[in-house]
């Protein structure tokens, strides 16, 4: 026998693995490519529309489609909403074969560059903090803007100065004012096929491009602004137009059966007027509850739309509008169910930690981000609130800190008490009266956990903000006790807070008992600026605990719902791609069974038709796929919990953390400095120089102001950068709506 045989089945192992993964590398190229070329045809067909070039194009497919089974609206549905809807089926594809792909063990480049998304450009001005990628995603919505006013403009004037020279000079200016209001109209619609799409809180797209739900969300009221401006300049110049040519009110009401209906365009209009006058940032802060009740108008806004433009032209932006009531639907199911709350306790800082049940393969990372209501506070209200835990804090549990701001936080803090004192007066496991009814939609966030990313951060926390940096920090020591991929070994906590009280948080983390010699892997140091005190209170030093805490006896089958579009990607898709289905089945029954049989024209019913079909296919197909999931997991939990239980013997609560001063020799430099405000040039000069010719990940959770001041920064330091120096990588997280 050859003395290399025995070799030979691990070097067959090896090649096959290799390739396996070759395969694989070449299908997502593949896919990639596949998914730049449909966007980039569709964003492009959609930029020159209003040429003569895309407009010939357009009619020549409008003449070859209308005679098919589906006619006009099935064609420019296909050609509008299309493109989206199989960039969705394609991105699915992608991420399954990705699967479990770590992509934070990729190494360090030994040559820091820039990117465009963690550069900011402007950190100033009523767009707030703009990346490099950011402002030109402005800068190409804008030229589109422009360009199709511009061309469109030019196309009304030569229409009514060739077709309508006869007419007064009056008529001919209330004409111009009205195609022109047409063709803003139009422009609105295709603006608004990207509307929904950045409020999708777990669509495929969002997690294919790795932009967080937190992230995504200006993008929604960028576009906001945007489109209804549009919509707004439309009716305004009909309305000028109807006012000169004396018919005003008789225009309003209309309610044509063939063409336009201005009566249900009115009523959609005053629908995003109160949305869009209720979102401002003004009226907003005053009145948040306002604004988040006056935002459900959007089915009404939706809805008559639909009936205003009929359904060929709905097609225009209803791809979008398709993936958001897929969310929402699915959002519906997965916050139907109460969750347990294992733990509740609130401290001297005025702030409440929650600690939720979860089933251990709904997987989240630790910059995710939670939906949370609380049915004994209020039904309606729905507030986020990042993660405090590592997924690797445990299977079965999640945590959250809460700080008391409003009224919604107060009554939670009092109920927590309520709770703790009836608690104290029986026994600690014996069912209280008062309790705690917790649902959640969520885990979102990143699709891969990018503070692994960098070999160096800092992260800059106001207050509250040290909530995720918590879990960042657990994370990473997790991953250094358990040998995991753990990219970090330099990190910079920057903490600015009001008042002392709010320094015990920090030691939530008990960094000895999770790697008791983490400091021969990481080197950390904590830098914490108390901003209205001079010195030390009396207090200080001292072990500082939770004011009020409670344990809440753990129900089975009562952790979060695994319903959620950034859960399981396989379950997901087939959702996206059953409902999708689904819409054609239906629309296609409709044609054959009642539109072409009874011979249905009339614009505004088809409109309304359409929009139900697509109800109908979310309900209906959609809600198939979400009954078998529901089925999974509860199969699957099921047999978690009796391993759990076989293992376990019994339900175990997270254990309490306790809140100390850790005794001995501390394995990190840890500073506190009162009466001060962190100078981020003296922060980030001083880093720099330390670590020298490297990436360094800045993320930075908390007020405005404390983001414009780091992201400034960041751009003065990289703009200012010279060979073999580091390069600042600007990144938020913080939820601004």
């Amino acid at each position: 026998m050859d003395e290399n045989s025995a070799y030979e089945p691990l070097i067959l192992k090896n090649d096959d693995a290799n390739k396996k993964s070759l395969w694989v590398s070449l299908a997502k190229w593949f896919l990639r490519v596949a998914m730049w070329v449909i966007f980039t045809a569709w964003a492009a067909f959609i930029f020159l529309f209003p040429s003569d070039f895309a407009s010939d194009l357009y009619h020549k497919w409008s003449r070859a489609t209308d005679g098919t089974l589906f006619g006009s609206t099935g064609s420019r549905f296909l050609l509008f909403s299309g493109p989206i809807l199989l960039i969705a089926f394609l991105a699915t594809v992608y991420l399954i074969i990705s699967g479990e792909e770590e992509t934070h063990e990729t190494k360090t480049s030994r040559n820091p560059r820039f990117r465009l998304w963690t550069f900011p450009i402007l950190v100033d001005g009523p767009f707030g903090v703009v990346s490099a990628a950011e402002l030109i995603g402005i800068i190409l919505f804008t030229s589109y803007i422009i360009w199709a006013v511009s061309v469109e403009s030019m196309k009304n004037w030569n229409t009514v100065s060739s077709l309508y020279h006869h007419l007064p000079s009056k008529e001919k200016s209330a004409l111009m004012l009205e195609l022109t209001g047409l063709k803003l109209g139009l422009i609105g619609l295709f603006c608004m096929a990207f509307l929904f799409l950045p409020v999708a809180r777990g669509s495929v797209l969002l997690r294919l491009i790795d932009i967080p739900f937190e992230h995504a969300t200006r993008y929604h009221v960028w576009l906001g602004h945007l489109t209804m401006l549009l919509f707004t300049l439309h009716g305004l110049f009909y309305v000028i137009g109807w006012a000169m040519e004396g018919h005003l009110i008789q225009e309003l009401m209309d309610w044509k059966n063939i063409g336009i209906a201005i009566f249900p365009g009115v009523i959609s209009l005053l629908a995003g007027l109160l949305m869009w006058v209720t979102s401002l940032p003004g009226l907003r802060r005053i009145n948040f509850e306002l604004f988040f009740y006056t935002h459900q108008l959007y089915v009404v806004f939706v809805v008559f739309l639909a009936l205003h433009v009929g359904d060929f032209l709905f097609c225009f932006a209803a791809g979008g509008i398709f993936l958001f009531m897929l969310d929402r639907f699915l959002r519906f199911w997965q916050s139907r169910k109460t969750v347990n709350v294992l733990s509740a306790r609130s401290f001297p800082c005025g702030t409440v930690e929650l600690v939720l049940s979860k089933p251990a393969n709904l997987h989240y990372n630790a910059l995710g981000w939670i939906f949370l209501q609380v049915r004994e506070l209020s039904w309606l209200q729905w507030h986020p609130f990042s993660v405090s835990s590592s997924p690797l804090d445990g299977k079965h549990h999640l945590a959250i800190l809460i700080k008391v701001l409003g009224d919604w936080t107060e009554k939670l803090e009092k109920r927590i008490s309520s709770i703790s004192e009836e608690q104290l007066e029986t026994k600690p496991f014996l069912q209280s009266h008062t309790k705690i009814t917790a649902s959640i939609e969520g885990p979102y966030g990143h699709e891969s956990p990018y503070h692994l990313t960098y070999e160096n951060l800092i992260l800059v926390a106001g207050g509250i903000g040290i909530s995720p940096f918590l879990a960042i920090l657990n994370d990473i020591l997790h991953r250094i006790n358990d040998s995991k991929p753990c990219l970090p070994r330099n990190v910079l906590i920057v903490w600015a807070v009001k008042t002392s009280k709010e320094l015990p948080l920090l030691q939530t983390v008990d960094m000895k008992s999770i790697c008791p010699f983490f400091s021969d892997a990481l080197n950390l140091e904590i830098q914490t600026y108390v901003t209205r005190q001079t010195e030390p209170s009396l207090e200080e030093g001292h072990v500082i605990g939770p004011v009020n805490s409670s344990i809440f006896p753990a129900s089975k089958k009562c952790g979060m719902s695994v319903l959620v579009g950034t859960g399981n990607i396989i379950w997901s898709g087939i959702y996206v791609i059953m409902s999708t289905l689904g819409l054609v089945i239906t629309v296609y029954l409709l044609d054959i069974l009642y539109i072409n049989p009874y011979n249905i024209y009339y614009w505004w019913y088809k409109g309304l038709l359409f929009v139900a079909c697509m109800t109908i296919s979310v309900v209906f197909f959609g809600g198939l796929v979400i009954g078998l999931w529901h089925i999974w997991e509860r199969k699957t939990s099921f047999k978690e919990e009796c391993e759990n239980t076989t293992k376990n013997g019994s339900i175990v609560h997270p254990k309490e953390r306790q809140i100390h001063k850790n005794s001995g020799k501390e394995q990190y430099l840890n500073i506190i400095r009162y009466g001060q405000r962190p100078e981020f040039s003296e922060i980030f000069g001083s880093m720099a120089e330390r670590w020298g010719n490297a990436d360094i990940g800045v993320i930075v959770c908390g007020p405005p102001t404390l983001q414009t001041s780091v992201a400034k920064e960041c751009r003065t330091q990289n703009l200012n950068r010279r060979n073999n120096q580091s390069v600042f990588h600007f990144n938020s997280h913080s939820f601004d709506l």
